[in-house]
């Protein structure tokens, strides 16, 4: 733990750190080694052509996500690489979330394996913040098998920076009056929205601690960094984010995507696999009740470095065959970068501007989207029998992929 402060008002600042960040360490990493003794204590790397998750034996080596799985073996020759079982991983979540929603019913999900809860209101039945979030550790351990890291704060960023310090399987509590002493000797990279571009505009600059950032004052970042950015990233560097945790949130986008390694991929595969991405985000979409107005193909090339390019419907839509007209689309304007790049080793689909379907205005004639249309149909299929129950001809002998487990849409 870091220190136990004494409680101070701020102007309107909460006097308490109640805001937990409860996030499982190397996720499906874990799940392996929990299900599997001789595992556990060793370099364990899950995927096949790319490292989706490593163990914690395996990131001592510099293993990361997401790696090529040869070059992850170049660095840790004695990791054990498994396959992905992603029914174990959704499970286990489920059994995690559960645990959370019992302890307290302020719980907003980021991730299958990362939420956060506000437990401000439990003082007098379940004790301090720190007792909770060691309850939680202890039932999730206990129930589930897992280890998880919890931060302990006044606010989101905090919260979610004190749990990645204490990891791996530690609980780190940041007081109200010690928050800047936690801050400020951390470097840049912890804030949301420092990735690698605006790290390296950071260090050019001679700005690698987050103290020296908020030293830099909002205006001198701005002119740095651009004024939304700069105002973002300068008042993250002095503890302020007013976000509460929001049991409401909904998805602001759903994605999909396709690791193909480093073999080459014909343009007939490439459009194959964009068809059964397309299926799948229909699928999600339709059994949310939501349409969308974006579509967005993601694209990584053989180097690592990535490339997006994004189409807007003429009107929103849940239709897996609109989906996939923008989707080929995309990819046909997109085939000259990608066989300048030498191909892709993955592809994805995201769907942004979410809207409910019920809103969905309807087009002349105005009549109601009929219910027995194919996509409703081979809906029924899937919820009943499963996923791979039907599928596109062109994906018969290449597969639909890996389902990466989500949170409900």
């Amino acid at each position: 733990m870091f220190v136990s402060g004494v409680e101070q008002r701020s102007g309107d600042r909460p006097e308490r750190a109640a805001i937990l960040h409860a996030d499982l360490d190397s996720f499906y990493a874990s799940v392996e080694q929990r299900d599997n003794p001789r595992l556990r204590g060793r370099p364990v790397l899950v995927g096949g052509g790319v490292v989706l998750a490593a163990s914690y034996e395996a990131k001592a080596f510099g293993v990361s996500t997401p790696m090529n799985v040869r070059q992850a073996l170049s660095l840790c020759p004695q990791a054990i690489v498994v396959p992905p079982r992603m029914a174990a991983y959704s499970q286990a979540s489920k059994a995690v979330f559960e645990i959370f929603r019992d302890t307290t019913p302020e719980v907003e999900g980021i991730s299958i394996d990362e939420a956060f809860l506000d437990v401000a209101g439990l003082w007098r039945i379940a004790g301090s913040p720190v007792d909770i979030a060691r309850g939680l550790r202890a039932r999730v351990r206990a129930e589930v098998g897992l280890p998880i890291s919890v931060g302990v704060a006044r606010t989101k960023f905090l919260a979610k920076v004190a749990s990645a310090v204490s990891k791996p399987d530690g609980l780190l509590e940041v007081p109200p009056d010690q928050e800047l002493e936690f801050l400020h000797p951390l470097p840049v990279e912890r804030l949301w929205g420092v990735g690698a571009v605006t790290a390296r505009e950071l260090h050019e600059r001679g700005i690698t601690r987050v103290g020296q950032l908020a030293d830099m004052g909002e205006g001198p970042l701005a002119a740095v960094l651009g004024p939304a950015i700069g105002r973002h990233l300068h008042a993250l560097s002095w503890a302020r984010d007013p976000r509460r945790v929001d049991t409401g949130r909904r998805r602001r986008s759903i994605g999909a995507q396709r690791a193909m390694g480093r073999r080459h991929r014909s343009d007939e595969e490439l459009e194959a696999y964009l068809h059964g991405l397309s299926d799948r985000l229909g699928h999600r979409l339709r059994a949310a009740g939501r349409v969308c107005r974006t579509v967005v193909l993601r694209m990584r090339f053989d180097d690592f470095t990535r490339a997006t390019r994004s189409h807007t419907l003429p009107e929103a839509s849940d239709s897996g065959t609109a989906i996939l007209r923008a989707a080929r689309t995309l990819l046909a304007s997109a085939m000259p970068l990608i066989r300048e790049r030498g191909g892709l080793t993955l592809i994805g689909l995201t769907l942004t501007n979410l809207d409910r379907a019920d809103t969905m205005q309807l087009s002349l004639p105005l009549e109601q989207r009929a219910e027995s249309t194919l996509d409703s149909t081979l809906d029924a299929l899937r919820d009943r029998f499963g996923a791979g129950t039907v599928t596109r001809a062109a994906l018969l002998r290449k597969g639909e992929g890996f389902s990466v487990p989500i949170l409900p849409d």
